[in-house]
């Protein structure tokens, strides 16, 4: 390739033309269409928002066979992770006891039982901020000056009082009565998804009564979806009980009984088809598609070859590289579903006077992420080059291995890392170019950074780095090899990322609106 001159100061991460354009045409990257020009741009110009608008190209079902090639995997053929062995699932990489609301009504309740068992249990962790805070007050009483630093260090670890038990968990959320019925549906099933999740050891459900979200609803969901569930679940219903303090009595007592049980379980060795790894992108920069996301689609590759499950979601994000994905699909009925879920979320969308073309946030827009169609073609590489074996709606248990599942969720890092584990993920590998602290309660999420830079300020909440492939350092095979073996460490309990360490437990439900 001939060199190009830049006319102009670009900064890392953004965008030039390769050549002239006149207004109007159409731009490409990563092989797909991202753009139109709306003036001209001479080549080595800089290519952004005054002078790009997004387009993607149209597509339609299957047109097309695909055949891969899987990555070598004979060093991992024999390989297991230490996890924790299910009857009704595949395994866990972790053990944890859950406390769900089935209405926001109950969520005073849930901060008392969280109160209640949280530091008597030896979950809590010692935050270095709360010392910090202490030492301003007895410097005050003193009356000495409040110049003060802020000793390093993580929060400090828990001390259990069970230890083969990761912890409790208090899904508290926002929903369960006055919206439709259908928001209630989609919570119940969301929640049935993580009442059976691998990760979870048993459960307790917090219910007033009279909201939306029955209880017979979610008892139909979990059969439904979930006909092998065999683990406890425990609900307690406030208007059917004599007194609030008796109902929170009875529920901190068979919790505490719950987790005592779940302690008896011990990690075994467990075989590395049973991860079903969630990839996701939160915070993205003009990196990401360069080095982050091909690494975890590679980390993906070698899954599927593995006969796990990676699972790429953010339907909003997948806007411009449609066609190749209904492509990879090894049906034309899951390329018709896939192309279903998409026009209809974007039908949705475009209802309420938006569309994908607003999904970009202006963090993404600083650092080179211009229009959707280029944000979506770095984000779907997080899906690695494996056939898609299933394409599910949000709440849909994932069950296919060996291959890619397409899970339909926003673009909202939260909603959407939410939706994942409530599919059955049990290990989620999140990149940012920017920096987040997003986690989950129940799946072990591991922050992979996109850039040297970033991971040198934000270490503290990130996991793993893929800067040398920008230097060219390492190649994303060989990065993508590296995090496998994060995945398996983390997946065995010997890691515990950032996200898990700081207590990062985001919990967001997605209520069937338009949420980009």
């Amino acid at each position: 390739m001939e060199g190009i001159t830049l006319r102009e100061d670009i900064a890392a991460k953004h965008k030039y033309a390769a050549r002239d354009f006149g207004v109007g045409e159409l731009v490409t990257m990563y092989g797909v269409i991202v753009g139109r020009t709306t003036q001209p741009i001479s080549a080595g110009a800089l290519v952004h928002t005054h002078n790009l608008k997004h387009e993607a190209a149209s597509f339609e079902g299957k047109r097309s066979d695909y055949v891969w090639t899987p990555p070598d995997v004979s060093a991992w053929k024999n390989r297991t992770f230490k996890g924790f062995k299910r009857a009704d699932s595949v395994s866990g990489t972790a053990n944890y006891w859950i406390v769900i609301p089935l209405v926001f009504c109950e969520n005073r309740n849930l901060g008392f039982m969280r109160e209640a068992l949280t530091r008597s249990l030896g979950y809590a962790r010692s935050s270095p901020y709360e010392s910090f805070a202490q030492t301003l007050v007895e410097k005050h009483r003193r009356g000495e000056s409040l110049e003060t630093e802020l000793e390093d260090g993580l929060f400090a670890a828990p001390r259990p009082l069970f230890p083969n038990v990761d912890g409790v968990k208090f899904l508290e959320h926002g929903l369960g009565c006055g919206g439709t019925r259908q928001d209630a549906q989609a919570l119940v099933q969301l929640l049935a998804g993580y009442i059976a999740h691998s990760n979870v050891a048993g459960a307790t459900i917090l219910s007033l009564g009279c909201q939306h979200a029955q209880v017979s609803l979610l008892q139909e969901a979990l059969s439904r979806l979930y006909p092998r569930y065999n683990k406890p679940l425990h609900i307690f219903e406030q208007q059917k009980s004599t007194s609030e303090r008796d109902m929170m009595a009875r529920a901190i007592k068979t919790t505490f009984e719950g987790v005592k049980k779940a302690n008896d379980q011990v990690r075994e060795a467990c075989p590395l088809s049973d991860l079903i790894v969630g990839v996701e992108c939160g915070g993205s920069d003009g990196f990401s598609g360069v080095s982050a996301n091909p690494v975890i689609g590679h980390t993906a590759d070698l899954l599927s070859a593995l006969g796990g499950a990676p699972v790429l979601s953010e339907f909003p994000e997948l806007c411009g590289v449609e066609q190749s994905l209904s492509d990879r699909c090894t049906t034309p009925e899951l390329a018709d579903k896939f192309v279903s879920l998409m026009r209809a979320y974007e039908g949705a969308a475009k209802a309420c006077n938006s569309g994908f073309d607003a999904n970009p946030s202006p963090g993404n827009i600083r650092d080179g992420l211009i229009t959707d169609a280029i944000k979506s073609a770095g984000a779907a590489k997080k899906g690695g080059t494996a056939p898609v074996v299933d394409v599910l709606d949000y709440s849909e248990p994932i069950l296919k291995h060996g291959g890619l599942t397409l899970y339909c969720t926003p673009g909202n890092d939260v909603e959407s890392t939410t939706a994942i584990a409530g599919g059955g993920c049990n290990l989620i590998l999140f990149s940012t170019g920017l920096g987040t602290p997003t986690g989950n309660p129940v799946c072990p999420t591991l922050k992979i950074s996109t850039n040297t830079s970033l991971m040198q300020r934000m270490g503290d909440i990130l996991d793993f780095n893929t800067g040398p492939v920008i230097t060219g350092e390492q190649t994303v095979p060989q990065m993508g090899e590296s995090l496998l073996e994060m995945c398996i460490a983390t997946a065995s309990g010997e890691y515990v990322p950032k996200a898990v360490a700081l207590g990062q437990d985001d919990f967001l439900p997605w209520k069937r609106g338009v949420s980009l």
